[in-house]
């Protein structure tokens, strides 16, 4: 009888010739109980732990500086067969690009989106799709300053703590210019939703500094894109976003900074979406939210508000609708119970913080660690908020079509429970026909 055991070992290997058997076993070795000990080199441990992609099934890849060549993304998993052109995606990105108004920053850039890959005659084909936006109003020398010295509550002191290296221009990849790259996909993540579950994904501003839109002023069934076009700011409330515009006014021309809270509803969310413990579906929204840069803070349904109440005033009480559906009378919950999506209007808010680049004078440290004043140059927005507002409903569109397609794998793609489960809505011929057609023009 033979027996043989094999170590591993992951910081290190076993020296040839070296035994570690203890002297137990050592008596127990004999020509009837051979115990031999293979040898092993060390292997090299794969670590993916690159941060800068998001999804499983639907999988957003971004790449770029801010003052490199350009920035962009891979979207890998995309559905065949998806009317999408450039303009698709163009619409979102110029919500998101600098240079839109007096309150954001004034650098120059148009954003103009190239899809190289991935779509074949204005329909994707199911590959990779690899979009990408040059960079065409780069001022390096803006950061000639920042190569010595860190900015105040910025990424570049921890850039080099962790890296030893960084992009000095712009703060490469902590800058907010990365998100082009989740924007881009994030709308074909919006058109998927609509075409395929009827979903609609809306935020807006409700609040810049001390000026806070009343929930009870924004009707979330019926609030539209116009609504909350309408103005530079973004406040669906035409009354507070003249006050909001105010505030950020009073700050830019000082040289400051404030911040401010995107609200984000998702109507006609399919039910049943996330999983039950570690990955909930308000877990993986507050995880996407709070990758964006500036992101301070993240509210779900009632929020810490919440704590005030008793569990009798804070559960939403089910009923049956006219359709013979079961609802809530309230939705403190947010639309989401057990990590799992209930039909509601899923609602969330995200903090984000004042701007840190600023044009006064601060303390700070140069990287040879010398005590030194700076003030910061370059071009920044006054208040992120505005322009965060489509780059948080990228975020949770992207989660939210991850979700759909590992739903419709795991718990659709066989015969469903009609007396529980709801069929997936799908976007009817006439529908399909206006996709097609918004897609060749």
């Amino acid at each position: 009888m033979a027996s043989s055991l094999t170590s591993k070992s992951i910081l290190g290997s076993t020296k040839p010739g070296s035994s570690s058997l203890s002297p137990d076993l050592r008596r127990l070795s004999s020509p009837a109980v051979q115990i031999s000990i293979r040898t092993q080199t060390k292997k090299n441990l794969q670590i993916k732990a690159t941060g800068s992609s998001y999804g499983t099934h639907f999988r957003v890849s971004t790449f770029g500086e801010s003052h490199g060549g350009g920035v962009g993304c891979i979207i890998d998993g995309c559905p065949p067969r998806i009317p999408l052109s450039e303009s698709d995606l163009q619409f979102d990105l110029d919500r998101r690009r600098p240079g839109q108004s007096r309150i954001t920053t004034p650098r120059k850039e148009t954003d103009t989106c190239r899809i190289s890959s991935g779509v074949s005659e204005g329909m994707t084909t199911g590959t990779p799709i690899h979009v990408f936006v040059p960079n065409t109003d780069q001022r390096g020398l803006d950061y000639s300053e920042m190569s010595v010295a860190y900015r105040p509550s910025h990424a570049d002191a921890t850039y080099d703590m962790k890296y030893g290296v960084r992009s000095v221009q712009g703060g490469g990849r902590s800058s907010a210019r990365e998100t082009i790259g989740r924007v881009a996909p994030g709308a074909l993540a919006k058109k998927i939703l609509k075409q395929f579950a009827g979903t609609e994904i809306l935020a807006y501003v409700s609040q810049v500094h001390q000026v806070v839109l009343p929930e009870d002023l924004v009707d979330h069934e019926n609030l539209t894109l116009e609504q909350i076009e309408n103005n530079i700011v973004r406040c669906p409330n035409p009354e507070y976003a003249e006050k909001m515009i105010a505030a950020i006014d009073a700050v830019r021309t000082k040289g400051n900074s404030v911040g401010g809270v995107v609200t984000c509803i998702v109507r006609n969310a399919p039910r049943g979406l996330g999983t039950p413990v570690f990955d909930k579906l308000e877990a993986e929204l507050a995880k996407a939210c709070m990758s964006l840069p500036a992101t301070k803070g993240f509210e779900f349904g009632s929020g810490f508000s919440g704590t005030f109440l008793t569990g009798l005033e804070h559960n939403d009480e089910f009923y049956t609708d006219e359709n013979g559906r079961i609802r809530t009378k309230t939705n403190r919950s947010g639309g989401i119970q057990g990590g799992i999506s209930n039909g509601e209007i899923i609602n969330m808010r995200v903090a984000f913080k004042p701007t840190s680049t600023i044009g006064r004078k601060q303390n700070t440290v140069t990287r040879d660690k010398k005590e030194t004043e700076m003030i910061a140059r370059g071009r920044h927005d006054p208040c992120v908020v505005p322009r965060a507002v489509p780059m948080v409903e990228a975020m949770v569109a992207l989660v939210l079509v991850d979700q759909l397609m590992a739903q419709y794998a795991q718990c659709h793609l066989f015969p469903i429970n009609p007396e529980l489960q709801e069929p997936l809505r799908t976007a009817s011929p006439v529908e399909l026909e206006q996709l097609q057609n918004a897609a060749a023009l």
